[in-house]
Parts: structure tokens; sequence; C-alpha cells
């Protein structure tokens, strides 16, 4: 989401700067009970409206925040809950890791990186410098982002976004990926480059002058992540015994009743995403996003189930979850300038994208446990193409190049940061260890104490 910082001056903001720094509901107060001798009823009211706007917008970019905090539970039970028993304890243990590596690294590099001011390359790079400060003079970041919220409200809401890239990766190289090799690529990846190529765009570079639009993230977040995916996977190659005499054998996941739960988490943590994507409190606005996101995700949960009954001849569950979220990430790139009928037919589209290409990955021989891959770079790049559709005031043809740019730039820097680690380090487990499972490879551990799990 790209949002305007701007310092703000007395006349930009109807309250001088003392206020303004120590704005909240207790001053909101105070001033309330100002004797009209010390400031005209005009002006309290003023003041007074303007700081409970604050708050307002603050309190809901926070709560956006903790929702988007909650879909790294959803992802981690998702993923453990579509993968087999034996390598549970794996999964959880990535997901853990991934969320404090991505706010450790954004702190440090990706806040910078990504909205670095002034472009020291014609907006295809720039950087501020490392860690992250309130601007001069802002004590406690508070007169920032056109009064809507603080500076430190700011980055904590973006650096929730900077961690999903890396989740998305994780599932779709579950099961066979050393430990250590994919934590080495994951701080790579989300340190530089999500936050580079995210400069492009919510950081004003050269795709934001362009006119391209990714609302929250169906390209700058999803296909981010999906491109590294496919790197990932190509390397890493299937799993063992899925792909025998020419035949697909189906590697079932373990526990349906927890990736059902991880699908509703993410659902109800997109209410953030999008809706924390307005980065303000703007009621008509917000409620709206609330609407698309939530019928998109309806709709492709339709698509996909009918699609899947269709050519499977049974209902299948899993193609019903990845339906909700394949319409989550369609419609991710313009839930706010789509009508709410337009989302619909963006999410139906996209639920019966992600049941095509699950189909056609697998039949490929490319080996995706999760179905991240279709998920979230074959729905994501349909979301963006949707924006240049079904919105009349952007273009498919500047959507079509944010797409190519992405996908050139972000599978490019992740087959050879995987390359590269392939050469040095090793990225697949051996043989007897990925039959075993990675639990107790990796880890020493089980999940599930006290049961028989079956190694094969």
């Amino acid at each position: 989401m790209k949002r305007d910082v701007i310092n703000l001056s007395n006349k930009e903001l109807p309250m001088k700067k003392s206020i303004a720094l120590k704005a909240g509901l207790p001053l909101f107060t105070a001033l309330l009970a100002l004797p009209a001798t010390a400031l005209a009823e005009e002006g309290v009211a003023e003041v007074a409206g303007a700081t409970a706007m604050y708050v307002v917008n603050n309190t809901w970019m926070l709560v956006a925040t903790f929702l988007v905090f909650v879909m790294h539970l959803g992802f981690a039970s998702l993923e453990a809950g579509m993968t087999q028993a034996k390598n549970t304890v794996n999964i959880l243990f990535k997901n853990t890791a991934i969320i404090a590596i991505g706010l450790l690294t954004y702190a440090f590099v990706g806040f910078n990186l990504m909205y670095p001011g002034d472009f020291s390359i014609a907006g295809f790079f720039g950087f501020a410098g490392f860690g992250i400060a309130a601007p001069a003079g802002d004590a406690g970041g508070i007169a920032y982002a056109d009064g809507a919220y603080t500076y430190w409200t700011d980055f904590i809401f973006q650096a929730m976004f900077a961690a999903t890239a890396a989740t998305i990766v994780s599932g779709a190289v579950a099961e066979r990926i050393k430990l250590h090799s994919f934590l080495i690529f994951s701080t790579i990846y989300v340190a530089l480059i999500y936050p580079w190529v995210g400069s492009w765009k919510w950081g004003g570079g050269w795709l934001d002058a362009k006119g391209f639009y990714d609302f929250a993230g169906s390209t700058l977040v999803h296909s981010v992540g999906g491109w590294a995916a496919l790197a990932g996977v190509l390397l890493l190659g299937p799993r063992l015994g899925k792909y025998v005499g020419g035949k697909i054998k189906p590697i079932m996941g373990h526990n349906m009743p927890l990736a059902t739960i991880g699908v509703f988490l993410l659902w109800l943590g997109w209410f953030g995403f999008n809706g924390g994507s307005v980065l303000s409190a703007d009621p008509a606005l917000v409620s709206f996003v609330f609407v698309t996101t939530s019928l998109a995700a309806a709709a492709g949960v339709v698509g996909a189930i009918l699609l899947s009954w269709i050519l499977q001849k049974k209902p299948d569950l899993t193609m019903a979850l990845n339906g909700s979220l394949a319409g989550l990430v369609g419609i991710t790139a313009g839930a706010d300038v789509v009508s709410v009928m337009d989302s619909v037919v963006i999410g139906f589209l996209a639920g019966l994208l992600v049941v095509a290409s699950v189909m056609i990955i697998d039949r490929i021989k490319l080996d995706d446990p999760v179905g991240a891959i279709s998920v979230h770079l074959v729905c994501g790049i349909w979301g963006t193409l949707a924006v240049g559709i079904f919105s009349a005031d952007h273009s498919f043809m500047v959507q079509l190049i944010g797409v190519l740019a992405y996908g050139a730039a972000c599978f490019a820097a992740a087959f050879v940061l995987f390359l590269a680690i392939k050469v040095t380090l090793g990225l697949r487990v051996d043989e007897e260890e990925e039959l075993k499972g990675l639990d107790v490879g990796e880890h020493g551990m089980e999940a599930y104490g006290g049961f028989v799990i079956n190694k094969s």
C-alpha cells in the first residue's frame, strides 16, 4: 500500500505542533475543558475533531496490524494441515522463524529500502539508511502520514506484510528443503528483494509513476512470494514418491481440520490486510473494502467447488479452501477500485483458475504441497490484471508491464539465490531424512508424541 508521508505544518493540521505531539484521548478531554477565554469555541471543536479522528485512524491501523499478524498463524496451520504428520514440527518452526526474521530485517533495512524518499536512481532504487527512527523534529512520530497515524504504526503495519512473501515460499518447498537453507533464503529475500521491488510502486518508484496499481499486494506481496516459490520448486524437484512411473501419486495432508482452521484465520486476517490498506478509518471506504474482499472470497469458494466437482467427480475440500484464498488474493489488488459485482466475478474466476492451475502444475510434475504457486502467483497475476479490466481509471497495459517487471526481477533473484545456496550449502535433505520426516531429522522431535507415525 502506497502512502504519502509529509511533515505537517500548523496550516495543514488545525493544532499547534506542541499539541499534536501529545495527541490522544486525554488531550481530547482536556481541550474540551479549556475555558472560552483561552480558546475560542470554534477552535476547540476543530482541534477536538482532528484529535479524535487521529486517535480513531491510528487505532484502526493497529487493529489491522493485529489481524495481519494473525494471518501468520493461518499460514502455519494451513501448511501444517496440508502436509504429512512427520513434517509438522518443521513446518511450524519455519513459520515461527519467518515472522521474526521479517520483523527484524524490515526494521534494520527493509522499511527504508521500500520507502526511501527521494530515489537515487530514477525510481528504480533508493535507500534511506539503516534502522528506523521517527522523522527529525517529530518526537514520537506523531505528526506523520498526513495526520492519520504515527510513524511507529506505519512501520509495524508494513512490517507485518514483509514476512508474508517468505511464508508463501515455505508451503511450496515443504517436506524436502533443508531448514538452514530455507532460513538463509528467507532472510535475504525478505530483507532485500521484497522491499526493493516494493519500492517501485508503494515507495513512489518508476511503476508508480507509470500509473501501475496494486492496492494491497496481489503482486507486491503474493506474486513476489509466488515467483520465489516457483523458483524453489524447480530447483528442489518433487517429493519422493510423488511421481512414480509417469503417474501422479497424491500425498495427502494429515489434518484437514487444522487446514480449514488455517484458511478461516487467513480470511479473518484479510480484513486487516485489505481494510488496513485504506490507511485510515474512513468508514465508507473501509466498509466497502470489507464487502469486496468477502464477496470475492465467497465467489472463489463457489468457483473452485464447481470446477473441481465437475473434473474430479467428487467435492474436494482442499480445492474449496484454496478457492477462498484464490478469491482473496485476486481481489487484493483492486478491492477499493472495482465494483461490488465485479469483485464477485474476479473471485469466481480466481476460484476456477486455482483449480485449473493446481491440476496443470501437478501434471507437469511441479510438486507444490499446498498449492501456493496456484493461489499466490497465478491468482496474484490475475488480480493485478483484473484492475486494468474492471477499473476504468487504470490501464491494462500498465498493469501487464508491472506483472512482467515483477516476474522478471523476482523469479531471477530467487532462482539465483536458491541456486547459490544449492551449490554451496545444499538445498534438499537426503533421501533417508525425507522418508523418516524432517521433524526427527532436523529437530529431533515429533509433533504428536505417543502416536506411531508412518515413516514411509
